[in-house]
């Protein structure tokens, strides 16, 4: 029997009853680690978490501890996100791509009691152990034949369902309960953890789920490629079952070509990931020349959108590119590119903006000393949030990280009169020359319009005479030369000549942090000296 809703939701199981309750058929397909394909639905998926969670209550785990997970997007990871939910557990989602001492710093500082862990994981596990002081379990999500020479203190997944009841009488827990943790990559510091409670979450999913956001139903198949582990998956582990997609769960095969066969197999019409992944499955049709005609929106987030991206996904495959903006201290989602054009169509330029707010959240954007700028689409400012999805305070830290209730992005955008925010820079990557300020992500994405540059970074670097100035470091498509005057006349159709980078240079792989952006300060650390020594 599956559990009614309460008269009003409060416990994010709730999403997961009426998912099997109404849509119980709705495929749920993953391309597991193992390496072969799983097909189920909401209704057994609703029975395994019933499994799970008496398994994770016979163990001893108690509402309001942490259970941790270095896991891939998988059938077995959506139950394990359940199951916590609707025992008052905290799920902490752990990014397995960040560095072991990040790893253990953010394992300790949750106080995580179990960890469950995917074959692609155990390695990072069985390094960093005898470093966590509160782990006292590891549970492997796989199958027993997968467990050959593992640790054998360490629990099989199916082992731990098995014999359990598919049957759960859930928790009712207060609505601002913790139900979730993510912590931020730690650029700068020690990663910060973003607590997210059972309210957040569920007002995030019914804002998300909007026309002008993810417009999202039951007749959609759903590719999930952003990571669980990364901003709490843009909430669509929520998402789907609350409309009862599809939902088709990619596991690690994240290349050009499995995301094109994935797609292909599935018929998938809705996809959501960080630009490198568009990348390469852009590559990947060019050079096979093979089509993804099912496809139809994909959400693009975590930096900018090249305008080349979107013009070559319309021109060349019918896909409406739509870009969206948050931040893992927003649940996350802030904005998105889809909706209205005011004045008629929506241009290019349109849709290269990050969009705009929905229901739940509101912005503005204001100078150093905190006055509100106009919204002209020309001047920009510091960018300001609030909103009962936003972050209050982060885990075991003492102070808020409000002002004055707004929480400041560390983004510089400006705002216009369609209503409409366009980030410019991150306010530590926005370059100041001779006192005048350049966009490093417009920058970017001029470069990116170059046929030859399949990556690229902006970077300012000390200059002796201008304190700043622009370099532009690329990555080229395969089989291809540095044009340095070619590449500069491109960007000079978007900038003015003191604008431009003093040069422009190659690297053969492009560094990224572990959610897959640009990490600058590795670059800034490589070229810090280059205007010096030229």
């Amino acid at each position: 029997m599956i559990g009614t809703m309460q008269q009003s939701p409060t416990n994010l199981i709730d999403i997961l009853n009426h998912a099997a309750r109404w849509h119980g058929e709705q495929e749920i397909v993953t391309y597991s680690v193992e390496g072969d394909i799983r097909r189920s639905n909401y209704s057994k998926l609703h029975e395994r978490t019933a499994q799970l969670a008496h398994a994770l209550t016979d163990v001893g785990l108690k509402a309001g501890e942490c259970l941790g997970t270095l896991a891939w997007n998988t059938d077995r990871h959506v139950e394990t996100w359940y199951a916590t939910a609707g025992l008052g557990v905290i799920c902490h989602t752990i990014n397995p791509r960040l560095p072991d001492a990040q790893l253990v710093f953010i394992i300790n500082d949750a106080a995580d009691k179990i960890l469950f862990v995917d074959l692609s994981f155990v390695d990072i596990v069985e390094r960093i152990l005898p470093e966590l002081k509160t782990v006292k379990q590891v549970v492997v999500m796989t199958d027993n034949e997968h467990m050959a020479g593992l640790n054998s203190d360490w629990i099989c997944y199916e082992d731990f369902l098995d014999g359990q009841s598919n049957q759960y009488e859930w928790v009712s827990v207060d609505i601002h309960t913790p139900s979730s943790i993510c912590y931020t990559s730690g650029t700068t510091g020690d990663p910060k953890g973003v607590v997210y409670s059972h309210y957040s979450n569920l007002i995030h999913t019914f804002m998300s789920v909007q026309k002008d956001a993810f417009n999202l139903g039951s007749g959609d198949n759903v590719l999930m490629i952003v990571p669980m582990f990364h901003a709490n998956s843009w909430g669509l582990a929520y998402a789907l079952p609350m409309v009862g997609a599809k939902m088709v769960l990619p596991g690690p095969h994240l290349g050009g070509a499995d995301v094109c066969k994935l797609i292909q197999d599935e018929a998938v019409n809705t996809s959501a990931a960080v630009p490198t992944v568009w990348t390469m499955l852009l590559n990947h049709l060019s050079d096979t020349g093979e089509t993804i005609p099912t496809m139809k929106d994909v959400i693009v987030g975590g930096s900018a959108v090249p305008k080349s991206m979107i013009e070559t996904f319309k021109s060349k495959y019918d896909v409406n590119i739509i870009q969206a903006w948050g931040m893992t201290e927003m649940s996350p989602l802030g904005t998105l590119s889809r909706g209205r054009a005011i004045d008629g169509e929506e241009t290019i330029t349109d849709k290269c903006r990050q969009g705009r707010v929905f229901f739940g959240v509101d912005m503005k954007i204001v100078n150093d000393t905190g006055d509100e700028l106009e919204r002209d689409g020309k001047v920009f400012g510091r960018l300001m949030v609030k909103g009962p999805v936003v972050v209050d305070r982060y885990h075991n830290k003492d102070s808020s990280a409000l002002e004055d209730g707004w929480f400041d992005t560390g983004d510089i955008a400006t705002i216009n009169a369609k209503g409409s925010m366009g980030i410019t820079d991150r306010s530590k990557d926005v370059i100041k020359s001779g006192g005048e300020w350049i966009s490093s992500v417009d920058m970017e994405n001029a470069a990116i319009s170059h046929p030859s540059v399949n990556l690229a970074a902006c970077i300012g670097i000390y200059h002796p005479k201008w304190e700043e100035r622009p370099l532009l470091v690329v990555m080229l498509h395969p089989e291809n030369e540095l044009d340095k005057p070619a590449i500069l006349d491109v960007i000079a159709n978007d900038f003015a000549r003191w604008q431009l980078p003093n040069d422009i240079v190659v690297i053969e792989n492009m560094p990224l942090t572990g959610t897959g952006k640009l990490d600058k300060k590795v670059l800034r650390a490589r070229f810090e000296d280059h205007y010096t020594r030229t």
